[in-house]
């Protein structure tokens, strides 16, 4: 039984909540949150008791492992926290927004050695996981290109656009992480070009709503990944990988297919996932799944420190691209 403590009470935090209440291996000990009103709201649903701070967490309880889905912001200073105490962690995207606060996390990770897990749960989708165990096989001989479509329902309020890091570290980052295990290869080149073309606030705001990166690998497989905050139809999430061999796609996932066929036409009409709470509810249970796996087996997390220090960095070079107009090298 891995007993948890949670940095955070907002959606994800809700979100984790849930899973762990779920998993007869887990066991929710508190949710730490300044705002103790907010930690109590989950903790009344949930179980377990609210928190000010992890001193008083630790005071009180005995935990295993913390997982962090605060703001962005706080991440080093809980990290440094949780790290200190020699509890594992499991770590929302990205780890911060600094390359040079994720290394003083990364160094404090490892000074204290605690098993060190990062939230890229699109890992552990088993449409996705199974495209790239088929890729790793070599089941579509040799990869040329690999190319994604994240496409969101409908942006965010401008308040969470202004504290996200901007688009390429708050959305893109989870393609740019995809990219590269699929791959299994690091970018040598990035080139992104970027416009506001769904909510005119967005561009005050100083950021982008609509985006095009390509990824240049050493092999030479280029990666496109398409984004946009706005689609009409739903929840857009596709990947497909073109090979030698042949090629590997994963389709939308629906709420709904119903089709209607008579002696005229044919026709569908699909409803797709809402939202990613609704597309990758199976991949944040599995990620909870392995990261309770690895702390009891002793075998570190599949998505460790350097997985998010690589994706984050390939993050910053986008916006680097779009500001300079160029391809940026790695």
């Amino acid at each position: 039984m891995i007993r948890f403590c949670l940095f955070g009470s907002g959606r994800m935090g809700d979100l984790y909540c849930q899973i762990i209440t779920r998993n007869p291996n887990a066991e929710l000990v508190g949710v730490i949150n300044p705002n103790l009103p907010s930690a109590k709201r989950l903790t009344d649903k949930y179980g377990g008791q609210a928190f000010a701070s992890f001193d008083d967490c630790l005071q009180h309880s005995d935990i295993d492992a913390a997982i962090v889905c605060s703001p962005t912001n706080t991440h080093l200073e809980i990290i440094s926290q949780v790290s200190r105490a020699g509890k594992a962690i499991l770590c929302e995207k990205p780890i911060d927004l600094s390359l040079e606060r994720v290394d003083q996390c990364i160094a404090l990770v490892e000074e204290h050695r605690v098993p060190f897990m990062v939230g890229f749960n699109r890992r552990f989708d088993p449409t996705i996981a199974a495209l790239r165990a088929q890729v790793v096989e070599g089941k579509i001989g040799k990869l040329n290109m690999v190319l994604l479509t994240s496409r969101d329902p409908a942006p965010p309020p401008i308040e969470y656009i202004e504290r996200s890091g901007g688009y390429f570290c708050d959305s893109t980052i989870h393609d740019i992480d995809l990219a590269c295990w699929i791959t299994g290869e690091t970018p040598v080149e990035v080139f992104t070009s970027a416009s506001c073309l769904v909510d005119e606030g967005i561009g005050k705001a100083g950021d982008v709503d609509t985006a095009m990166t390509t990824l240049k690998m050493p092999s030479g497989v280029l990666c496109h990944i398409n984004n946009s905050r706005k689609a009409v139809y739903g929840f857009d999430q596709r990947i497909e990988v073109f090979g030698s061999g042949g090629m590997l796609q994963t389709q939308n996932q629906r709420d709904i297919l119903l089709s209607h066929s008579t002696a005229e036409a044919t026709d569908a009409k699909p409803l797709l996932k809402h939202f990613f709470l609704e597309r990758y509810a199976q991949s944040f249970e599995q990620e909870i799944a392995e990261f309770i796996s690895s702390l009891e087996s002793n075998i570190p997390p599949s998505v460790n420190q350097e997985d998010g220090r690589r994706a984050l960095e390939v993050a910053l070079a986008c916006g680097q691209s779009l500001r300079e107009g160029r391809a940026i090298k790695l």
